[in-house]
């Protein structure tokens, strides 16, 4: 760790920072402020508007778009100011993410602080971090058109390649912190390989809630409305059938509902099983990590659904979801390397 702890620092920071930004984008998405900045300017929109004639200019650009036609046309320039400030202070720390990795990996490079295969892994970081801009302004772009808001797929790819590329940067993380290669777990490993996948399908499910705003029906539990273990409105919503689990509020919430008890079922089998194995410190702390968090998680998932997505309980799940995968990647890393 000693050779390279400067790059272990730098990867961890951006970690801390991806963690960041998509804090604040749940709280741009719950706050309905994604599509209050409709232009998109690499330098100068760093800056907010610094005065009330560019208040002003700012605030007649998004009149020219359909939320505020037809959703906030009752907006004061107060009101907007409101929205603002989450959309430029999401956009901001994305730029900062920029220039955090790009600029000290020129600097590892130049001094020859990475080696070869670490390159390929920045590289590829690299690759994810800018995928994940364009994904940004592609998901806004969807929303300045017909809708007043922005496509549920768009906005899953954007969340979901953030999570991506966080777990990734704390792969490589992990890849130097422990460089030595020991003996692997196959069966516990292929096991929290599944996890990892099914709680990365979670996520897209999550993402497709929130961007179709599914939280806000069948807010009861364990059953949905009416007391039924499947309402009727979860496959007639759509048509062709299938169509509902993708496109309809009640089918996503079907399946992130019930998707959320196998993420919980193969952790708790995980548990089950390493407890037959001789671990480590570090994978048995991962494991029974997995298993707190994973049950932290479904009761955030549940007291959000029953009080229809308050703003802190939102942000909280989507939190809770951040550390589980963390903790997902962390232990899998541990059982792999």
């Amino acid at each position: 760790m000693k050779t390279n702890k400067s790059v272990i620092y730098w990867l961890l920071v951006g970690c801390i920072l991806i963690f960041i930004m998509v804090l604040v984008g749940g709280i741009t998405r719950l706050t309905h402020s994604g599509l209050s900045m409709s232009d998109y300017k690499l330098i100068s929109g760093t800056l907010p508007p610094m005065n009330e004639l560019e208040w002003q200019e700012a605030f007649d650009l998004y009149k020219q778009y359909p939320e505020y036609q037809k959703l906030n046309y009752h907006f004061s320039l107060d009101d907007f100011k409101s929205i603002y400030f989450w959309e430029w202070f999401h956009r901001v720390i994305g730029r900062f993410i920029g220039i955090v990795f790009i600029v000290p990996f020129v600097f590892f490079l130049i001094t020859k602080k990475l080696d070869r295969p670490t390159i390929k892994k920045c590289v590829i970081l690299l690759v994810m971090g800018g995928f994940q801009g364009f994904l940004g302004w592609y998901m806004v772009k969807s929303g300045l058109v017909d809708r007043p808001d922005v496509s549920h797929y768009r906005l899953a790819a954007h969340l979901t390649t953030a999570f991506l590329t966080f777990a990734y940067s704390l792969w490589v993380a992990l890849d130097l912190i422990y460089p030595s290669k020991k003996e692997v777990n196959k069966s516990i490993r292929n096991l929290l390989r599944i996890g990892l996948f099914v709680l990365v399908v979670q996520i897209v499910w999550g993402a497709f809630v929130a961007g179709l705003d599914a939280g806000f029906i069948h807010n009861h539990w364990p059953l949905m409305s009416e007391g039924k273990l499947v309402h009727e409105t979860v496959y007639i919503e759509q048509q062709p059938f299938l169509k509902n689990f993708i496109e309809g509020k009640s089918g996503v919430q079907f399946v992130h509902r019930y998707l959320a008890y196998i993420v919980v079922g193969i952790i708790a089998l995980l548990w089950f099983r390493a407890k037959k194995f001789v671990l480590t410190p570090l994978q048995e702390s991962g494991i029974k990590t997995l298993l707190a968090l994973v049950g932290l998680q479904f009761l955030l998932g549940v007291l959000t659904l029953i009080y229809a997505v308050p703003l802190w309980l939102g942000v909280a799940h989507q939190i809770g979801a951040f550390f589980l995968l963390a903790a997902m990647t962390f232990t899998l890393h541990r059982f792999t390397k």
